[in-house]
């Protein structure tokens, strides 16, 4: 079984953490955007930097990299996930849900939103 999974930042490719899904042979899908309803923030304190999308109904579409990975390699990814990130469904532009990095709220109080850049790359490239 094979299961696809949306990463919105740091998990990107040419970002610093994708080496975590090429350790587990994640294969890259497609660049894509979301359904236009998520909000993107820079979180504070993070390292290596990394965004924290949720979802809501004052949204706009946001960038997104699907990936694909084994079930087991999937289970074992998301164990080493920490909070305030997790993994939940997230719906793409085409109406199709995945599985996908989203933030909780706890963290956004400290948090930039970045929701009009559209995606974490165009925010980095305009610092």
């Amino acid at each position: 079984m094979k299961i696809e999974l949306a990463v919105v930042g740091a998990h990107l490719r040419d970002q610093p953490l994708n080496y975590q899904l090429i350790e587990l042979d994640a294969k890259f899908i497609r660049q894509t955007l979301t359904a236009p309803i998520y909000r993107l923030f820079a979180l504070a304190n993070t390292s290596p930097p990394k965004p924290g999308m949720i979802r809501s109904e004052n949204g706009a579409s946001i960038e997104v990299e699907i990936w694909e990975l084994a079930a087991a390699e999937f289970g074992m990814f998301v164990a080493g996930i920490s909070s305030p990130l997790l993994i939940g469904n997230v719906k793409l532009a085409s109406g199709e849900w995945v599985k996908g990095f989203l933030c909780e709220e706890i963290a956004l109080g400290s948090a930039l939103e970045i929701t009009n850049f559209g995606g974490w790359r165009t925010y980095l490239a305009s610092l």
